[in-house]
């Protein structure tokens, strides 16, 4: 909750900083632990609305409409129960690994388990060392993929060079497995920092690193978001959860197992959305909540599929059913 606190009093400021977006429709999205962040923020719009209203504060009431997280961490035992169930589901792991933590863990809702069960997720990880966790079928970010013969040492070879010339020359919507590498040596340079406005100083002994391993005793992780997700649909916020069906980090499983947990009344039943004459992913539609998948997208949907993803954007922002019957291209005359 100390990150919804922080982001809610940089939303205030902010609008306090730029009052000609004050009254305009906000909506809130993000993916993966944003399952988290998201939610929290806007439970704490809520009550922070709530008290602008009793003291006759209009003017401060920020317009929160609705809300939308993707491959979202929102419940730690579904979300365990799902990750080992999906990969065994689409065979990257073994009945062996399999066996060894259905039968040593118990996916307790606070997410504490037992020695036994931990070594046998180590195991489970291990196992998918060589492909992309968060992209079943997509390449992984090799040494030559990268430009580099190794990773981490930043040499290359003559074939390395070759490959990653190929790779600048990918047309648009192509995925890069090897991007992240790309946005650290860019967020790394000293000139885009100063455009930031970060490390100002220079002083900071270490270079920027998207995750860190710096809090080891980071307590401000509740085990579950759902309660929070379920005030919000009771508040008549408009809350969809969408999933990329290839990832196996918050796999789709996973999302199905916590969003049954809401015990929503279905309203229009599972069926396939499209995008042109192809089959999208597919959509359930509860009361209160949309949920969405997109076909072939990873974690980061944006970026493995991101004409789909611009489609699911669309659709939400404008509150409409993802489209149910084929798309098609006028006929030439």
């Amino acid at each position: 909750m100390y990150v919804a606190h922080d982001a809610h009093a940089f939303l205030v400021n902010w609008l306090e900083r730029f009052p000609q977006f004050k009254g305009h429709d906000l909506y809130i999205a993000g993916e993966s632990y944003a399952g988290h962040y998201v939610p929290q923020l806007a439970t704490k719009i809520l009550h922070f609305n709530k008290k602008k209203k009793e003291h006759d504060d209009d003017d401060r009431i920020i317009n929160l409409k609705g809300i939308m997280i993707g491959n979202a961490a929102i419940d730690s035992s579904s979300d365990d129960r799902g990750l080992v169930e999906y990969a065994w589901d689409h065979a990257v792991i073994s009945d062996e690994i399999y066996a060894a933590i259905k039968g040593n863990c118990t996916f307790p809702d606070d997410g504490n388990e037992t020695d036994k069960c931990n070594t046998a997720w180590n195991g489970f990880f291990t196992a998918m060392g060589d492909i992309d966790i968060y992209s079943l079928y997509t390449p992984s970010c090799t040494a030559a993929l990268n430009g580099t013969t190794t990773i981490t040492n930043g040499t290359r070879s003559r074939f390395a060079d070759k490959v990653l010339r190929l790779r600048r020359g990918l047309p648009y919507n192509t995925y890069n497995p090897c991007v992240d590498y790309r946005v650290i040596d860019y967020l790394n340079r000293g000139d885009v920092q100063a455009a930031l406005h970060a490390n100002v100083s220079g002083g900071i002994p270490y270079s920027w690193a998207p995750c860190s391993d710096a809090l080891t005793k980071w307590t401000d992780a509740p085990p579950s978001t759902l309660p929070d997700i379920a005030a919000l649909v009771r508040a008549g916020l408009r809350v969809w959860v969408f999933s990329g069906d290839t990832d196996d980090r918050v796999p789709v499983t996973s999302t199905r197992y916590a969003l049954r947990k809401l015990k929503l009344k279905t309203v229009r039943p599972w069926k396939q959305w499209f995008t042109s004459d192809q089959v999208g992913g597919y959509t359930v539609l509860y009361d209160g909540l949309t949920f969405v998948t997109i076909r072939g997208a990873g974690h980061m949907v944006p970026m493995i599929t991101p004409v789909q993803a611009r489609q699911l954007f669309a659709h939400f922002l404008g509150g409409d059913d993802m489209p149910a019957n084929p798309i098609l291209a006028p006929t030439p005359p």
